[in-house]
């Protein structure tokens, strides 16, 4: 028969993993489990969080790419385009005034538009929910544990320490 300390010191060597019974757990070994264990749930929730983030940055990216649109629209095209239609009606028989207020007109339509657009994309971002629910549960869950009692031995009573 083999020595089982051998065992589990080559399995900690190379890095092998090795599963105990329950009982046979050391309270190093669960420690390490359950460190491993939130580690790991931590990571899951950051990377969560990240998808939602990236998911609702995408939106907001689209959103103000249609507002800056808009207005780029409105400041670099109204005054040339709206002299060139206003001429172009007035040559139709309508008053000078009358063909700048239509033509005026025509790009504040233009313009609210696609501000619309833009605010309809921005109402699209959400916060991001997934991630903030199983924050909370895990907050819940580690709420409700509590730490096993330890035996205080004579020998851990006096440690000296020293200060260095």
């Amino acid at each position: 028969m083999s020595d089982p300390g051998k065992h589990v010191a080559d399995a900690v060597r190379t890095g092998t993993v090795i599963e105990a019974a329950a009982g046979d757990r050391s309270i190093g070994q669960l420690v390490a489990s359950a460190t491993a264990e939130m580690s790991a749930l931590v990571h899951d929730e950051i990377a969560l969080a990240k998808a939602e983030i990236r998911q609702d940055v995408k939106r907001g990216v689209m959103g103000g790419a249609a507002g800056t649109i808009a207005a780029v629209f409105t400041l670099f095209s109204l005054p040339v385009l709206s002299f060139a239609a206003a001429y172009g009606i007035h040559n139709l028989g309508l008053g000078l005034a009358w063909s700048f207020l239509i033509v005026g007109g025509a790009f504040l339509i233009l313009a609210a538009l696609l501000a619309g657009l833009a605010l309809m994309k921005f109402k699209k971002v959400k916060p991001p929910e997934k991630s903030i629910a199983s924050a909370k549960e895990t907050a819940a869950v580690l709420q409700n544990v509590k730490p096993h009692p330890r035996e205080v031995r004579e020998s851990t009573k006096s440690v000296a320490r020293s200060s260095a």
